[in-house]
Formats: structure tokens, sequence, C-alpha cells
């Protein structure tokens, strides 16, 4: 079979944000493709972009915009042929792809939990009453506090070295970082503790690693299909119909996890108020085929529950 390759003299030029996690990101793209296509190191060149999201550190995400702020940028020079594919967090995608873009292209999905991080043993239920818990997510803070009304909740954004710091300062007696993450920084240094995903469902996608391309770009479309797991496109599939549906944003708490066991795909879905006093859940099966159709009756069971105002704080 004749492989598509980039030529010597233009490397394909991968796009990502320059944080160590989104760098691995970008490493295990070109390591994977490296590999599919028997490619040298030469033939790709990471290109660093920087977001609204890396750039204001000081606001809660809410405040600046919501989703698409680790996107925007890179998704603009996608468009403008300056990079060949961007390499994203899947969390960190809106439902919705600008024209001309397409994302059709997954790596397989790490693990998926949630790690709750302390220098104080014990995990969740050892943190002091009234201890500040530091977190920038609406839906981590929503499920602390429902688990745990007496803590405060306070913005806590950076990478791992930065939070590690703001705890050793005091900032925070603990805070949240998703797993997948610190697996692929290979930070086993880090005092995490995994929870089980019936004590805190993850975000939606989280874990999962997205590749986007230019819609007409064909050549771009062949070389990426060798490195598309398609497990994890099933479960994405289901989890971002039902955020699509409930029309997720960073100012509303929601959680979602499917899995696929033999041709049938089970979804675990929550919303929850802001304050954490309420939360309401959902659990369903199909087949992996009707999953999208799955995540969007779900979406509409537990709004229909909600009833107007759910997400606005008390």
């Amino acid at each position: 079979m004749t492989r598509t390759r980039p030529s010597p003299a233009a490397p394909l030029r991968i796009g990502t944000r320059g944080s160590p996690l989104a760098l691995a990101q970008a490493h295990e793209t070109r390591d994977r493709l490296m590999q599919a296509h028997d490619l040298p190191i030469e033939a790709f060149e990471i290109s660093v972009i920087q977001t609204t999201g890396d750039r204001v550190q000081d606001r809660a995400l809410r405040e600046i915009g919501g989703k698409g702020l680790f996107t925007r940028e890179i998704e603009q020079e996608l468009l403008l042929s300056g990079i060949d594919i961007a390499v994203h967090s899947m969390k960190d995608m809106p439902v919705l792809q600008p024209q001309g873009l397409i994302l059709d292209c997954y790596l397989p999905r790490e693990d998926a939990r949630d790690a709750f991080v302390s220098f104080q043993p014990g995990g969740i239920a050892a943190v002091p009453v009234g201890a500040r818990i530091g977190t920038s997510s609406l839906r981590r803070g929503a499920q602390m506090r429902l688990r745990r009304p007496d803590v405060e909740i306070v913005e806590f954004r950076g990478n791992v070295q930065t939070r590690l710091r703001k705890l050793n300062a005091g900032v925070a007696h603990g805070t949240f970082l998703a797993m997948a993450g610190l697996i692929r920084l290979g930070r086993t240094d880090v005092p995490a503790v995994g929870l089980a995903v019936e004590e805190m469902l993850p975000a939606v996608a989280q874990g999962a690693i997205g590749i986007e391309r230019r819609a007409d770009d064909s050549r771009m479309a062949a070389l990426l299909e060798p490195i598309h797991d398609r497990a994890t496109a099933e479960q994405l599939a289901a989890e971002r119909a039902f955020l699509a549906t409930l029309d997720g944003s960073c100012e509303t708490p929601i959680a979602g996890l499917a899995d696929v066991t033999g041709g049938v795909l089970r979804l675990r879905g929550q919303i929850l108020r802001p304050d954490g006093s309420e939360v309401l859940e959902d659990a369903a099966s199909a087949p992996v085929a009707d999953g999208a159709a799955l995540g969007e009756d779900m979406a509409r069971r537990l709004l229909a529950r909600a009833g107007s105002g759910f997400f606005d704080w008390r």
C-alpha cells in the first residue's frame, strides 16, 4: 500500500498549546503518526500557539468566555493553514467546530477519573471542616459542595507545578486534577488519590485527545486514519451528544461518562446546581450505534426533571 507522507521540505505542522500536558499530547500524536507511517521525527514540527485561556490566569474561565478559551486561537491558525492539524484535550472542546474544520480522530482514552490532590493523607473524607478546596471547575466545585457543604471553594488555576506551589503555600488544603494528565506527564510524585466515578463522575470527554483538521484536507484524513481509536470515538459520541443537548458551558456543572462492553454502550450522566445543593443523575444503555441518540435522550430527561433555573446560583 502506498503511504501518504509529509514532504521532507514541508514538515507536518502540529498545533498545540504550550503547557507541559499539551506538549505531551502533541508528542504522543507525533509518535503515533511516526510509527503508523514509518516517518522520521524530522517530518514533523510542533507549533505552540498561546490561547486566551493560557494568557488570562487570574480570572475564572466563566468570566472570560467559557468553552473555547483553550482552542479558539489554535483553530484560527488551522483555518489559515498555519498548521496542518490541531491536538486538543477533548474536555476543553466546544461541541461544535468552526465551519471548515472537522474532529474525527481520537487517540486511545486514558484514565477518565478525577484525582484529589493534597499533601494531607486521607482523601476527601479526611478534609477538615471548613477547609479550602481549590478548583476552577464549576462541576468539581458543585460535586465537592454536594459531598462536603462545610468546605470553602476557592478559585484555583494553573498547571501541575503551579497548583502544587499553591498547596504548599497554604492557599488551599487540596485540589483536583485529571488522572489522565498525571499519567501522561509521568507525575507519580504528585500526592494524588484517584476518585471512583461513583464518588465523582468526571467531565464529558475527560482523558481523551482529539485531533482536528480542515474538513477538505483529504491528505490529513488519510494520515490520521490509522491512529484513530474507534472505542474512544464511540464513547465520545454519546458523551458529547449529552453535553450538546444540555448546552453545556463553563457555567453549567455537567458530568458524563460512557463505557462500551460487547457492543453495548452504557452512559452515566449528572447535572448539579452550581452551589451543590442538588444533583440529578441518570444511567442508561443502548447499542453502540445509538450512542448519540442515547446521550440526547438522557439530557432531555434530566432537563425535564430540572425545570427552569436549575443552573442558576441560589
